[in-house]
């Protein structure tokens, strides 16, 4: 008898593949923005192309995937729930779907078996929480299986315009890579201008921003302060705090993970949460989960 083959898992293989492209061909944009950067300079241009994207991109993760789709912190009418779906999306981290499905399953599990992306060691020695550092950072990625979903999202699911969006999400992608090459080739009129907007508004933007993210889930559970007990690892990690507009406040998070801020102390700034707070002076957003005055003193269990 001939031995049989087993079978291929070609949808493992498809993820693992799209986990390259999400995080190889940006850092290969960025290689180039490098070299040319250092053969040619870095103008206004680029500049201006890197922050406004990262800004756009960085709220559309914060607040939109993270404390709006996954924690209904506050709600908002179709307009700005496309905004922030579309924004988040740019980031190519995953469609709404995904995202939201992962970090709640990181908050049913977490640091515990069935958390996706925990940092915890898994071995013992040096080697086993390097190891575990590199899981939660970006390993995660290549060895996430698709799951039932539906059991993490079943509100998303049931909601018409976030399904539009969610099954949008390459055109997005595209949409985020696109806008800054067109005004940067618009506003300089040249190819080269084009060019500079691609790799600085596009890829390096993609790059900085997602591994913005990942360093939630591989150093804000293994360095900075514990303003709160909580039944993980989560930290709170200040120099995070800029870079993923709030998200590096942490623990304050798993402690109270239902509030639009994350940032509970005047000192600690939530970038996140101001802008929030100034969607709802507009009207634009409404049901705004804010911290109550123990929020900010008193240890939570979460």
């Amino acid at each position: 008898m001939t031995a049989m083959n087993p079978p291929v898992d070609r949808t493992g293989q498809r993820e693992r593949q799209l986990a390259w492209l999400t995080v190889g061909v940006p850092a290969l944009g960025t290689v180039v923005a490098l070299v040319l950067a250092w053969h040619q300079g870095i103008s206004w241009l680029e500049v201006g192309a890197l922050a406004s994207m990262y800004l756009l991109t960085a709220l559309g993760v914060e607040v939109g995937m993270h404390r709006f789709f996954s924690h209904h912190a506050f709600k908002a009418g179709p307009v700005v729930t496309a905004f922030f779906g579309i924004a988040g999306s740019m980031a190519a981290q995953g469609p709404i779907l995904f995202w939201a499905a992962t970090h709640r399953q990181h908050h049913a599990f977490t640091d515990k078996e069935g958390d996706p992306h925990s940092p915890r060691a898994l071995k013992e020695g040096l080697a086993g929480s390097l190891q575990g550092w590199w899981h939660a950072h970006l390993g995660w990625l290549f060895s996430l299986r698709k799951q039932n979903w539906s059991q993490f999202v079943p509100d998303l699911l049931r909601d018409r315009l976030v399904m539009q969006i969610n099954q949008r999400y390459y055109l997005w992608i595209i949409l985020g890579l696109l806008l800054p090459t067109l005004v940067c080739g618009l506003i300089t009129r040249s190819w080269e201008g084009a060019l500079s907007g691609l790799l600085w508004g596009g890829f390096v933007r993609i790059f900085l921003v997602d591994h913005a993210t990942w360093c939630i889930n591989s150093f804000a559970h293994k360095v900075g302060g514990r303003d709160h007990k909580t039944r993980d690892t989560s930290r709170n990690v200040f120099w995070l705090a800029i870079p993923t507009v709030g998200g590096g406040w942490h623990n304050n998070h798993h402690a109270f993970p239902a509030l639009a801020h994350a940032g509970l102390k005047p000192w600690q700034l939530d970038i996140g949460g101001l802008f929030i707070e100034t969607l709802a002076l507009c009207g634009l957003v409404w049901d705004v989960k804010r911290p109550g005055p123990s929020a900010a003193a008193e240890p939570s269990e979460s």
